[in-house]
């Protein structure tokens, strides 16, 4: 059978910018029949997300992610519908996901490795399970939860750093559900700040880009800062902990700012930053979701109840056809995206 796939046909470099022409659409085989223990799906949609600029390089710096390789198929977050099974538990027209999913536009793959959606838990938005009731809501719900210690009635003021990205648009709803008292987000337009606040009931946005930031926080947090979902690091997150409170806490989500320079992860703070963290006692440890898989099941549920209840509002950038993936990827790593960025490979 033919298909259409994505591979890497370019590495940016460790400390390089990463580019559409980074990856390439080409034409290949894959085989007609399906084995025991197999399923042929046909891919609906596809996640592009910031972890990715670590696969780029031939080393990812990380002991979780596996780099891609030059000329091989990309993978990443995907969703598909069986179209034959030669698997047990799954049969023709079931919805499937995987983290590890083949950047093509139909592929075979071990059924025990796919998980089955019921789509009614999300509206019958497919996409979800990739954004709000997946890995990246799973981030936003987990990372509050076991690290940002909210407490309802505790009258916590939260900020979010890379606020209308898909993780940060779900941690500031989150914090706010679980008991934050004020939510301020920080993001790069002025119609990124004012969806957060109109539609997503934040209290407060600052546009880094525009304003002063410092100025901002000072005014719109007058009691400090008590938690910090850190989407991007650098000099944004510098300035966010030189107003934390004593005892506060950095959610260490991501660090997008630094993601195409060779530094550690988490890189470390600057001396003057890193003795205010010491000094007021902020914890700021490295959180992966991946190590609270245990709490999944319960955690999507709770995910998929707001997004029901219209609790949590969901917004996704969605690109169109295959064939711009990378475009779609340059395109986020740039901010060029409001909430979740998915293309959609087929319908």
């Amino acid at each position: 059978m033919i298909i259409q796939r994505v591979v890497l046909n370019s590495r940016p470099g460790k400390n390089g910018v990463p580019v559409a022409e980074n990856f390439r659409l080409e034409q290949s085989t894959i085989a007609d029949t399906v084995q025991a223990g197999q399923v042929r799906v046909k891919t609906l949609y596809l996640s592009v997300d910031p972890y990715m600029r670590c696969r780029m390089n031939e080393d990812t710096g990380s002991d979780y992610l596996q780099p891609w390789q030059l000329s091989e198929v990309a993978d990443g977050g995907g969703i598909g519908v069986v179209e034959e099974s030669k698997h047990g538990n799954l049969a023709k027209g079931d919805f499937v996901t995987s983290f590890t999913w083949p950047w093509q536009t139909v592929a075979i793959l071990d059924g025990s490795l796919l998980q089955k959606l019921v789509p009614q838990l999300v509206n019958g938005r497919l996409s979800y399970f990739l954004g709000a009731a997946g890995i990246t809501g799973l981030t936003a719900l987990l990372g509050i939860r076991e690290k940002g210690h909210v407490t309802a009635g505790a009258n916590q003021t939260m900020v979010v750093s890379g606020a209308a990205g898909a993780c940060g648009s779900l941690a500031g709803q989150i914090g706010r559900l679980e008991g934050c008292s004020r939510v301020v987000g920080i993001a790069g337009t002025d119609e990124k700040c004012s969806i957060l606040v109109q539609e997503m009931g934040f209290d407060a946005a600052i546009n880094y880009k525009k304003e002063d930031v410092a100025k901002q926080l000072r005014e719109l947090c007058p009691g400090g800062v008590d938690v910090y979902f850190d989407n991007v690091g650098g000099d944004i997150s510098d300035t966010v902990i030189s107003q934390m409170n004593q005892n506060s806490h950095i959610i260490l989500c991501g660090q997008i700012s630094q993601y195409n320079k060779d530094v550690p992860y988490p890189p470390p703070l600057p001396p003057d930053i890193e003795k205010i963290q010491k000094e007021r006692n902020i914890t700021r440890e490295r959180f992966l979701v991946l190590n609270y898989m245990d709490k999944q099941e319960a955690s999507v549920l709770q995910l998929c109840q707001w997004i029901q209840e219209g609790k949590l509002k969901v917004r996704e950038t969605v690109v169109e056809g295959l064939a711009n993936i990378g475009a779609a990827f340059q395109s986020m790593m740039n901010g060029g995206n409001i909430g979740k960025q998915i293309v959609s490979v087929s319908k």
